[in-house]
This record gives C-alpha cells, sequence and structure tokens, in this order.
C-alpha cells in the first residue's frame, strides 16, 4: 500500500434526520474506498452535510458574509481530490439547497475537480434529474463528471440488492480517473500578493 492520500468530499443536501441522501453518500463514498484501496490507494472521507449551514449559506448569498463553518466546508471542497455529491429531488429538480451551495463558488474554484453525481427521490420517474439538473451546473462549473449517475427510489432501499450493481460501477468509474489522472493543483488566491509594506514604498 503506498502513503498516497486520496481526499474525497462528500456533499449531502437531504434535510432529513437521518436522510436517504446521506445513506446513498456513505454507500458511495465506502464502494469509492473500498475501489481505491484495490488500486493501492488510500482515502480520507469527510462529509458536508448541507441542512447543518442552510442558515450560512442564505446569508452570505444575501449579505456575502462568510460564517466559519461555511468557509471551513468550502476550503474542504475546493481542497479535495475528488467529490460525491447527493441531492434530494423536490419537484422534479435538485435540491434548491445543493444549487445555492454551488452558487457561491466559480469555475476557477471547482474547474478540474472530478465529481460522482447521485440524488435520492419518492420514484423513478425522477431517475434523469442528474443529467438535466446536476450536470449542466458542474459542466458549468468545468468539473469532470463520472459518465454514470446514481439514482435511487425510496422503494429501492428494501429491495433484494438496491443499487448496489450502480454503486459499484460508478465507484470504480472514480477511482480509474483518480488512479489516472494527475493530482489536482489547488491554487491559492493570496499567493502572489504583494506585501502592504511595498505597496506604500512605491
Amino acid at each position: 500500500m503506498t502513503d498516497t492520500l486520496t481526499r474525497i468530499v462528500v456533499i449531502s443536501g437531504g434535510l432529513g434526520q437521518p436522510s436517504s441522501s446521506r445513506l446513498l453518500g456513505d454507500r458511495l463514498a465506502e464502494a469509492v474506498r473500498t475501489q481505491l484501496a484495490e488500486r493501492d490507494r488510500q482515502a480520507e472521507i469527510e462529509v458536508v452535510e448541507l441542512r447543518e449551514l442552510a442558515t450560512d449559506i442564505a446569508q452570505n448569498l444575501v449579505t456575502a458574509v462568510e460564517s466559519t463553518a461555511l468557509a471551513k466546508a468550502k476550503v474542504a471542497v475546493t481542497g479535495a481530490d475528488a467529490l460525491l455529491l447527493v441531492s434530494p429531488v423536490f419537484n422534479a429538480a435538485p435540491a434548491g439547497l445543493v444549487k445555492s451551495f454551488l452558487d457561491l463558488f466559480t469555475a476557477d474554484d471547482l474547474g478540474g475537480m472530478p465529481i460522482l453525481l447521485a440524488a435520492t427521490g419518492g420514484t423513478a420517474r425522477h431517475s434523469l434529474v442528474i443529467d438535466h439538473g446536476l450536470r449542466p451546473i458542474t459542466a458549468y462549473l468545468r468539473m469532470w463528471a463520472m459518465p454514470t449517475g446514481v439514482f435511487v427510489a425510496t422503494e429501492e432501499w428494501g429491495a433484494t440488492g438496491g443499487p448496489t450493481d450502480r454503486i459499484a460501477r460508478a465507484a470504480g468509474e472514480l477511482a480509474d480517473f483518480l488512479a489516472r489522472a494527475p493530482r489536482r493543483e489547488v491554487v491559492d488566491p493570496y499567493a502572489d500578493v504583494v506585501p502592504f509594506s511595498q505597496l506604500l514604498a512605491r
């Protein structure tokens, strides 16, 4: 086993407690961890629960004031090697909380980030929400979305096998991508800032 550590951040948009979105996020994260281990890579998993940041996200959007918790979550996301995004479906669309959180980032923040997209809903009729609701956003942010998205309807959780095959396939795609691709470089926007003393000397 090498000492290469891959940082995976799960963004869960579930509003309930417990949440089916969080459950799916955990299963995806464990599947990715297992697939990476088979490729001699260790994974560190961190979860960002958007329900805990809902007020902070709204305040930031209308006042530009960023709480400590929100700033920490954003640093975790931009510093990750890959993201797992799981959104519940409301009125045939991804959760507004998920979209609001993504609105806090630019393509410069997330460009080149590999991401696995997933969603949960009450019925399989909403399964296309990943392609029509989530992929356009990640494409605009210049992220690398994995080909397989994982949608899980409520009835599937109790079914034999459930969404196991889809989870394994999507996790394998992300693990393959991470194993082949060079690590994403995180650019510090303040790295080349001119010291204030030098500015005064000009």
